[in-house]
């Protein structure tokens, strides 16, 4: 198979239909430092892909198939009608996407990628510490957390607002931040916010970015609630000047005190990764169970306090320690509507020996849409 090195001009899906009209695609994927994850990769990348094909694709999308060129593993699939420009803007953020090709007589012609990455890749790459969760799963979590939202197209233009109640070193937050979008983060773990409170503040010195950073405490009727960092960035000073400045907000307390800090209904995704140790983000009695049930009974009513209708909840975690079907049945008590069947199932890999990670989805109804 020979590459042809002209960039060819997405479709207008509008302009034909029907399955004759359907157009072949293939992308390379992202090579990963993690031999683990890599192994899982192909298998991910399906499901990710699927995922958009159900939801901004419109159904649009078929064929998903691991494919090779030259020796080289693609995954290639058709899309009826072919990619528009919106299409092409999604497809470009998923999380394995390296390269895009348009596969037509013969040759694999590279697409331009409309990356929605507003910073360098330091952002996400340049923290390592035992337990990081992949910044490449990351993505992916959010990627399809944000899918499952009533109005996934702010996913482009930056309107949705994060929180991770568990965020650990802020893996969530730098993704959220890479894509422009506001974030805020709790966790329990005083060495972790102290790391990210370090980490963030060099980082936006090091980019040489305008921004603002403070930590304080935060007291409420003479009682301390928690310390909290609170960071304004700009994506260029231009637009800092102009008032258009990235939001951090990154809280350390209880995650269950999450409704002390921030206002109701006040973000459109929540997304974290069950922590898989001995110890979860919340300091009940349950604290020391090893699933992640208990910490989510507790915490998840908080948390949906905070979160919009019509947002959505994405939570990965470690399967031998809780079955699907009991944080399907949770999340549901609490008035979710769960993402279930394919491609949602297609998610779960291997981490290390005593972790299998899975992830699970599910979107907060409008109070109207309830019950139907």
């Amino acid at each position: 198979m020979n590459a042809s090195h002209t960039p060819a001009e997405p479709r207008d899906p509008v302009a034909a239909t029907g399955e004759e009209s359907a157009v072949t695609y293939a992308f390379l994927l992202l090579p990963s430092h993690n031999r683990v994850y890599a192994q899982a990769s192909v298998a991910l990348a399906q499901a990710e892909l699927e995922v958009f094909g159900q939801t901004v694709l419109e159904g649009r999308l078929d064929a998903v198939e691991r494919t090779e060129f030259g020796g080289v593993p693609y995954l290639s699939f058709r899309v009826r009608g072919g990619l528009g420009e919106r299409d092409l803007r999604f497809l470009s953020n998923l999380s394995s996407l390296y390269a895009l090709f348009e596969v037509a007589d013969g040759l694999l012609r590279p697409l331009p990628l409309r990356r929605l990455d507003k910073f360098a890749s330091d952002l996400l790459t340049i923290q390592k510490y035992p337990g990081k969760t992949n910044e490449d799963f990351t993505k992916l979590l959010l990627n399809v957390t944000a899918l499952a939202t009533e109005h996934p197209e702010r996913l482009l233009t930056g309107e949705l607002r994060v929180l991770d109640p568990l965020c650990g070193r802020g893996t969530t937050l730098n993704q959220a931040v890479m894509y422009g979008l506001d974030a805020a983060g709790v966790d329990h773990d005083g060495k972790s916010f102290e790391a990210y409170n370090t980490f963030l503040r060099q980082w936006l010195k090091n980019s040489r970015l305008k921004h603002q950073a403070e930590t304080s405490t935060v007291r409420r009727n003479r009682k301390n609630l928690g310390r909290r960092l609170q960071v304004r960035l700009g994506e260029t000073k231009e637009l800092y000047k102009k008032g258009q400045a990235i939001e951090v907000t990154v809280v350390h307390a209880d995650t269950t005190a999450s409704g002390e800090f921030f206002r109701r209904n006040s973000f459109d995704l929540i997304v974290t990764d069950a922590p898989y140790g001995v110890r979860h983000g919340s300091r009940s009695a349950q604290a020391l169970s090893r699933s992640p049930v208990p910490l989510l009974t507790s915490a998840l009513p908080v948390w949906t306090e905070l979160l919009r209708p019509g947002g959505a909840l994405g939570i990965s975690w470690n399967t031998h320690v809780a079955r699907r079907a009991e944080l399907a049945d949770l999340l549901a008590g609490h008035g979710y509507t769960v993402l279930d069947g394919e491609p949602y199932h297609g998610f779960r890999h291997r981490v290390d020996q005593s972790i299998d990670r899975d992830l699970i989805v599910a979107r907060l109804p409008r109070p109207t849409d309830r019950g139907r």
